[in-house]
């Protein structure tokens, strides 16, 4: 039975067989940021028992543990390819999910951090399996949002936060409020339609991000570019900088950037009135 959840088999005797599995079922899961210790038990129990188990990860030795949690753990990483585009990666990563469950059989598919966070092939797959009438499920995971709140100790609440996409951000002009914390994911992969080998941000395409962000930010406005740690005993990367010194950084694919808040907005006073009147 999995952790928190319930058995096939209905109530009656010990003994009672469970009924029959007439359909698939899919449940996404995440593995968390750092190897073993962010994975929930939860999550950990549907990789052990699954009937197919698939995985993307980000180095081997996470790899060589899942593979011991269950034989049949196939990687989808080899649906990457230089130069190919994402969306057909990211299609081909479904169409492998979904063909087990559209047999019958229980599947699981762990993604590295959490399952749901920039990683849309977890979600789509969740949506077309639940389409097709079959149970589907996601569990949540450790992700990096977590791992940086923890490591720069910032608190969502004091100011509030904002989250973009890089590529998204620059070319859509997504509005933004200075004051609260923003974080744009993916930066070393500016506008990049696929991935290769190595890949870091263009200083070119740095320039046109330092350009935005210099019309809410002065020139010496720290930014940050952090990297959680994906093992308990290393420590993260956190390199400071500032918008004018960004484009000369090395930004892996990786990388996050967080930007911190400008001063406090003034309270609206008749606000402030109305709340001290309630």
């Amino acid at each position: 039975m999995p952790p928190g959840g319930s058995s096939r088999a209905g109530g009656g005797a010990c003994n009672a067989l469970p009924p029959a599995r007439s359909r698939g079922s899919l449940v996404i899961v995440g593995t968390g940021i750092s190897l073993v210790v962010h994975t929930t038990v939860e999550a950990l129990w549907h990789m052990q028992h699954a009937e197919r188990l698939f995985y993307l990860v980000t180095n081997a030795i996470t790899e060589d543990w899942i593979r011991t949690l269950n034989p049949t753990g196939t990687s989808l990483q080899d649906c990457y390819a230089e130069g190919k585009p994402r969306h057909q990666t990211y299609e081909e990563m479904i169409e492998r999910m979904l063909g087990p469950v559209r047999e019958g059989k229980d599947v699981c598919a762990a993604f590295y951090g959490h399952p749901g966070v920039f990683a849309w092939p977890g979600q789509e797959v969740i949506r077309r399996a639940r389409t097709e009438g079959y149970a589907a499920r996601m569990l949540p995971g450790v992700s990096t949002e977590d791992c940086l709140f923890a490591d720069l100790g910032v608190d969502p609440g004091a100011d509030g936060c904002q989250h973009f996409e890089a590529t998204d951000f620059l070319a859509l002009g997504r509005r933004f409020d200075s004051s609260s914390s923003l974080i744009l994911w993916q930066v070393g992969a500016l506008g990049e339609p696929s991935v290769r080998p190595g890949m870091t941000c263009r200083p070119e395409r740095l320039r046109l991000l330092v350009s935005r962000l210099r019309k809410s930010y002065p020139a010496r406005h720290p930014v940050i570019l952090y990297k959680a740690s994906q093992f308990s005993i290393c420590d993260a990367v956190i390199r400071e900088t500032t918008l004018a010194k960004l484009p000369r950084e090395v930004i892996p694919v990786m990388a996050t950037m967080y930007v911190p808040p400008l001063p406090r907005r003034r309270p609206d006073p008749r606000v402030l009135r109305w709340m001290h009147e309630s």
